[in-house]
C-alpha cells in the first residue's frame, strides 16, 4: 500500500515513521510513505500557497490552484482532506481505507482549506475529532499509524488487529480564497458582495446546515442542550 502526504511540513514526518509499527511496515515493504511539500506548488517566486479569506475575517485560508497542481499527479489515489470540519474518524474508516491501494492525505493549515477543495479535489473529509490542531499533520500520523497495523504481517499476530476493541456548538462554514473562478469553480457570490451583514446571515446558515447534515450528535446536543445531561 501507498500512502503520500500532502504538507506544508514535510519534515514534521521523518522521526515519527522510522518508529514502531509505521517503521516495521516500511521496513517490510508492506507500505509506502511518500510527502508532498505543498509550498513547491505555490504562486511566483514566493511560492504563495495562502491569501486571506473572501468577505473578510481573521487569520489565512490555503488556495485552491497550488493543491490542485500537488494533487493532479497523484491521479487515481483516494483523497483525504484532514480538517476539522470533516466527519469524526472511526475505526470503519481505516478499515476501509487499509484495502485501498494508494491513499493520499491532504493536511489543512492555518484558518482552512479554499472550499473548492473539498467540493472539486477530495474524495471525502475526515476530522480527528472536536478539537483543534494548527493543522492536520498529526491527523495524518494517527491516520498512516492506524492504517499501518490493519496491512497483513505487520502486526506480530494478525488477529490482534480484528479483536481490539467548536464555534457555538456548530462546524465552520465553508471557506473560499482567490482565485474566485478557477476553472469555472467559483465562490458563492455573497462572500463577493461587500455586504456584511448578509454574509454573516450566510455563513451562519451554512455551520447550520453543514451541523445538520455531518454531525447530528453536534445538532441534537444543540437543540437539546439537557438532552445528554
Amino acid at each position: 500500500m501507498k500512502i503520500s502526504i500532502v504538507t506544508l511540513f514535510p519534515e514534521f514526518f521523518s522521526s515519527p515513521l522510522e518508529v514502531s509499527i509505521v517503521g516495521r511496515a516500511l521496513a517490510g515493504g508492506h507500505l509506502a510513505v511518500t510527502t508532498i511539500d505543498l509550498r513547491e506548488f505555490g504562486r511566483g517566486r514566493y511560492r504563495q500557497v495562502d491569501d486571506a479569506p473572501f468577505g473578510g475575517g481573521p487569520g489565512m485560508v490555503l488556495m485552491v490552484d497550488p493543491l490542485a497542481r500537488a494533487l493532479q499527479p497523484l491521479g487515481s489515489s483516494h483523497k483525504v482532506l484532514l480538517t476539522p470540519a470533516g466527519r469524526p474518524l472511526e475505526q470503519s474508516t481505516l478499515d476501509r481505507w487499509a484495502g485501498t491501494e494508494h491513499l493520499t492525505l491532504v493536511c489543512g493549515r492555518y484558518e482552512g482549506v479554499d472550499e473548492r477543495v473539498a467540493e472539486y479535489l477530495v474524495d471525502e473529509e475526515v476530522s480527528l475529532g472536536d478539537f483543534v490542531l494548527a493543522g492536520g499533520e498529526v491527523a495524518a500520523l494517527a491516520i498512516v499509524e492506524g492504517v499501518a497495523r490493519l496491512l497483513p504481517e505487520v502486526l506480530g499476530n494478525d488477529v490482534s488487529a480484528t479483536l481490539e476493541s467548536f464555534r457555538d456548538g456548530l462546524l465552520e462554514e465553508p471557506q473560499y480564497t482567490r482565485p474566485a473562478d478557477y476553472h469555472g469553480w467559483t465562490v458563492p457570490d455573497v462572500l463577493l458582495s461587500g455586504d456584511h451583514a448578509r454574509i454573516e446571515r450566510w455563513r451562519q446558515s451554512q455551520r447550520e446546515e453543514r451541523t445538520r447534515g455531518r454531525r447530528p450528535d453536534l445538532w441534537n446536543k444543540r437543540s437539546n442542550p439537557s438532552a445528554g445531561k
